[in-house]
């Protein structure tokens, strides 16, 4: 039959890629049998392949340094994991093998910091960049930490705060960065970014709290583009502007020598996702290299934040179709055993799509369906892929003996956070089961429990019973 599941994706995506195969008809996410899971764990699940963390942090560094290599570019490049897309500690653990340095958005990072600091994860010359607004708390672990001898960097995102540090800060020297508030896209319901510091402004907030004082030296400036690096003039026209502040705060502060150019590079959330890295980032790099030899400049050191790119293609979320209902003549349901609100809250929150895969039956017919979470939410479903406004999975039977899996993958981002993990969710939906998978010194992959499926007396604890 012309209509089978594995004919459609075969014809519609260049398949077998990256990341995925299929085997005997089912599916496998980076050479994992994933059905071999399911029938050690169950589903509802979740999973965090480790060793892909550490490849997409190479992978970033990799490119980077060629690019700075071809254009023979002087300053270095420094990659910084963003702690907000995912705080778990077996994140922050791999992360941290790889000599990288962190970027922070509220004061309970510093502690995660502190614990990683304890346990030898990293040193005090590891960079930590303070991004944010911040509250007392924040500038008063970010001070500690300074007086402490941390490499830490606040990012100024008001004119006031510094005010703080040059009262609690009682460390030599302190350096500092500023974060420009960029203008936002077209598309936006407003104009200015509410983060950072309008250009009219930067160059008073260095004369006359920064220059005045011997114990800050201004050494970084960042911009932030909240829809990522990507190849419009929306983009460059934001790193140019960027690079015109850079260059009048050079002139009057030599001890400005960094770059942070924010806003992430995009994950695959489509197997017919296109997107070329090499180009993008060789492309910054020699528009970077290009400006400052115009205007006779040092070339800076390039930090990046890259949160969702570290850790987004490490997860995946897998469900059963635990039931198929047909509720009128054109549109057949496929229910899972979740909740798509509480799992996977960006598929509701912000239309966010992800990978959408089979695990098994990839030999049946496919059909479109619904997919339909547990919650009484009308919002609680999914049923647009992003290269489509449809979703076909295999055809379910009735005499079927094992129910049909499917899986979406590239979900380590962000989805805890979101979700309230270790709380109470939508229609008290019970959080799923949590498996890590890494691989041993000869390669061979191991599995084991993070976090059992959330039970009902953990819950009613929450609430006071």
């Amino acid at each position: 039959m012309d209509n089978l599941y594995s004919n459609l994706i075969h014809q519609t995506f260049n398949f077998p890629q990256e990341g995925f195969d299929v085997n005997d008809n089912e599916l496998y996410f980076n050479d994992i049998a994933l059905m071999d899971i399911i029938k050690q764990y169950g589903t509802p699940l979740r999973i965090s392949y480790l060793p892909k963390i550490s490849s997409q942090i190479q992978k970033a560094k990799r490119l980077f340094n060629v690019a700075m290599a071809k254009v023979d570019y002087k300053g270095k490049y420094v990659y910084c994991y963003c702690t907000k897309s995912s705080h778990f500690s077996f994140v922050l653990d791999e992360v941290l093998k790889n000599d990288v340095h962190i970027e922070t958005s509220s004061a309970f990072d510093l502690q995660i910091i502190k614990e990683q600091f304890q346990k030898k994860a990293l040193n005090k010359d590891t960079y930590i960049i303070c991004n944010g607004y911040k509250r007392t708390n924040y500038k008063q672990y970010i001070s500690e930490m300074a007086n402490d001898g941390f490499n830490i960097i606040p990012v100024l995102d008001h004119l006031e705060e510094i005010d703080y540090y040059k009262k609690h800060v009682k460390a030599e020297k302190l350096n500092i960065g500023i974060r420009i508030s960029t203008e936002e896209e077209p598309s936006f319901t407003f104009y200015t970014s509410r983060l950072g510091i309008r250009n009219s402004e930067i160059m008073n907030l260095y004369n006359e709290k920064i220059k005045t004082n011997p114990k800050f030296d201004l050494k970084l400036l960042h911009f932030f583009i909240n829809t990522g690096i990507k190849d419009t003039i929306y983009y460059w026209t934001e790193l140019n502007k960027c690079l015109n502040i850079y260059k009048e705060l050079k002139a009057v502060c030599p001890t400005l020598n960094s770059l942070n150019i924010g806003g992430g590079m995009p994950i695959r959330t489509s197997l017919g996702f296109e997107y070329d890295y090499e180009y993008m980032i060789e492309e910054i790099v020699e528009q970077v290299k290009v400006f400052c030899v115009q205007h006779d400049l040092e070339e800076p050191d390039i930090f990046t934040e890259f949160g969702s790119f570290t850790v987004g293609e490490s997860g995946a979320t897998l469900y059963s179709v635990i039931d198929q209902k047909q509720q009128n003549d054109r549109e057949t349901w496929y229910m899972i055993d979740s909740s798509f609100i509480t799992t996977l809250p960006d598929t509701w929150g912000i239309n966010q799509r992800f990978i959408l895969l089979a695990i098994n039956n990839w030999e049946r017919p496919c059909i479109q369906v619904n997919l339909g979470g547990l919650t009484c939410d009308s919002m609680d479903y999914y049923n647009t892929e992003a290269h489509t406004n449809q979703v076909f999975l295999p055809k379910i039977e009735k005499s079927d003996k094992k129910p049909l899996y499917v899986g979406f993958f590239h979900t380590g981002a962000y989805q805890e956070a979101l979700s309230g993990y270790g709380g109470t969710q939508h229609c008290l939906i019970p959080a799923p089961k949590h498996v890590l998978i890494d691989k041993d010194e000869d390669g061979k992959i191991v599995t084991w429990l993070f976090a059992k499926e959330q039970s009902y007396k953990s819950m009613l604890k929450i609430l006071g019973y």
